[in-house]
């Protein structure tokens, strides 16, 4: 998947024809690296997305509300301060580069009207939005870029504005057959592929497979060896693909394989897909939002809980680090109860055993056949004390073992709440998730806590999933620990299902029955969102135990989410995020 520029030409075309004239009523920051603008255009209202994320920047109009920051952030001030109220004049990408310019004709301090420009620099991590005044010179960006970070280009407030650095591509826009075959001799040695994307500005590599495919050439062709007739359709495939985004006729398509998984969009038919399963949109922008939705709620959410990963994660390895000592110092001590032996077969065969004695071979009256020990002796010591010595190590080691007793179990549960804590953190749907798990863990001890300034109040918990099955049963998942404990212990009624993963860390699910026979389809349908949102999301045959409500207890004293149960039942799920889909969520 390629945002290349002719992707950005076909989004800059769909933004002119849309609010090119409109006036921008709000500017809102809901990411670091992420504008929203309100733009009213011909009694329309458009939200436009810009976003310099590093991972998936991109420009489009948003059909979803954005959430709008309580205190803005430096960028989103000096946006407002220049561009709120302001007149698009002009959208522009220069010479088909991923690069955007949005022209804002607004009044400044003194009254006069200027022309600012509101750059989207999509360059992968180095993307970048940067506000530049009439005399070229950036007011402010929302990242930085300093000599320390970059020794070609400086992005600073006050600084003069450089185009990034030029990779000497031609522009497809001047294509000529001329020139084709001069750039095809300067590249006698790479493959058709490269050839074109290396070539020509705005062409990504999928978009030159596209070009090959067209031309009915394999595309790992190397240049030297094509004929002149083959090089001919390379050139009429390149020359359609120029006329196309000089008419401005893009059909946005995405292709998917058999299984579902996107293979790869773009602003035009894709021919080398033909057989596949391809959707239509009526916009590149319902594209683009509709394939980056999920991949960049997932970057997000990386993003926000790196820190608690991290955190549960180092946790869990001074856990598992502590049960090797465990199991190593229990090995070492298995053996514990021949020092009580050696201590009372000495006690028993005293007046035969001499200071000074290294060793000594004695019966052994506790075995069948009166067995004989030899058992190692400290020189130094009378035989007295040898057998002190050996009954002391044997109370130590019996005190140890009944120490690690409670210590293995007490480890073993506090591994176990840290992998459903990070189950959790994978399954969080929103910031309000996050928060949930972060106040969990402080009330667990593992975050210190602050103190609560006066005047803020603390934020309202987040709802359980809810969803209802096919046969209209309700069904809710616990997104938390805590939110297990509510839903298990205070919310669920003994007649209702509970439901959890048998051994492995995930949510608790409760089927509501309000007294009746649970279909099942429903059974299913809950086993699934059981095996689903918990550590067993991608594996085959996930064990789902399921029993009532009334044979789930919480042990006194247990940790959240943790719970024992009696009486279950076990079904077998292999959980996919289409049966998931399909099951209706309120």
């Amino acid at each position: 998947m390629a945002f290349d520029g002719i992707t950005i030409s076909a989004l800059v075309s769909e933004v002119k024809k849309k609010v090119l004239g409109g006036r921008i009523d709000k500017i809102y920051q809901p990411e670091s690296d992420e504008i929203v603008m309100n733009i009213r255009s011909l009694g329309n209202a458009y939200k436009l997305v810009l976003s310099a994320n590093p991972s998936h920047p991109r420009l489009f109009f948003s059909s979803k509300q954005h959430a709008n920051p309580q205190n803005p952030p430096l960028f989103c001030m000096v946006l407002r301060k220049h561009l709120q109220s302001g007149k698009i004049v002009d959208v522009a990408q220069p010479s088909l580069e991923r690069i955007v310019n949005i022209y804002v004709e607004s009044m400044n301090e003194m009254g006069d009207y200027s022309v600012k420009k509101l750059v989207l620099e999509i360059m992968g991590r180095h993307s970048n939005l940067i506000l530049v005044d009439e005399d070229e010179r950036v007011l402010d960006c929302v990242k930085h870029i300093t000599h320390d970070k970059s020794s070609v280009r400086e992005v600073l407030p006050g600084k003069e504005y450089e185009l990034p650095p030029s990779q000497h591509k031609r522009n497809i826009r001047d294509l000529s057959y001329d020139d084709f075959y001069v750039l095809a001799k300067e590249n006698r040695d790479r493959k058709l592929q490269q050839l074109v994307y290396t070539g020509y500005t705005g062409i990504a590599p999928q978009s030159a497979d596209e070009v090959c495919y067209r031309a009915a050439l394999d595309s790992s062709a190397i240049v030297s060896q094509v004929e002149k007739g083959a090089m001919d359709r390379l050139y009429n495939s390149l020359n359609s693909l120029r006329s196309f985004i000089e008419r401005e006729e893009y059909t946005p398509e995405l292709a998917s394989d058999q299984y579902g998984k996107i293979l790869d969009f773009a602003p035009y038919e894709m021919k080398r897909f033909d057989g596949m399963e391809k959707t239509r949109f009526d916009t590149m922008s319902e594209l683009i939002e509709f394939y980056y939705a999920h991949k960049d709620f997932v970057y997000r959410m990386n993003q926000k809980t790196q820190d608690l990963k991290h955190l549960i994660n180092s946790n869990i390895e001074r856990c598992v680090k502590k049960k090797e000592i465990q199991q190593r110092t229990l090995k070492e001590i298995e053996n514990r109860d021949k020092y009580q032996l050696y201590g009372e077969l000495i006690t028993a065969n005293i007046y035969s055993i001499k200071k000074g004695m290294t060793t000594v071979t004695l019966p052994n009256y506790y075995s069948e056949n009166m067995k004989e020990v030899t058992i190692p002796l400290d020189g130094e010591l009378t035989p007295s004390e040898n057998a002190q010595k050996y009954f002391k190590k044997y109370n130590k080691e019996k005190r140890t073992f009944a120490a690690l007793q409670t210590q293995i179990v007490s480890n073993d549960e506090e591994l176990d709440y840290l992998e459903s804590v990070l189950t959790a953190v994978e399954n969080c749907q929103d910031e309000q998730d996050i928060k949930d798990i972060r106040e969990e863990l402080r009330d667990e001890g593992y975050i210190k806590r602050l103190k609560q300034q006066k005047g803020i109040k603390t934020n309202k918990k987040s709802a359980p999933m809810h969803y209802v099955s096919s046969d209209g049963f309700d069904i809710y998942v616990g997104k938390n620990n805590k939110q297990n404990d509510e839903l298990t212990l205070r919310f669920a009624k003994s007649s209702d299902i509970w439901l959890h993963t048998k051994n492995i860390p995930g949510s608790h699910v409760i089927i509501v029955t309000e007294g009746r026979s649970v279909p099942d389809t429903t059974l299913t349908q809950a086993a699934t969102l059981a095996a689903y949102y918990s550590k067993g999301q991608n594996s085959a045959l996930v064990p789902v135990d399921y029993t009532e409500k009334r044979n789930v207890k919480k042990p006194g004293g247990a940790k959240p989410g943790f719970v024992i149960y009696t009486t279950n039942k076990t079904a077998y799920i292999t959980p996919t995020e289409e049966a998931v889909k399909a099951i209706k969520q309120v």
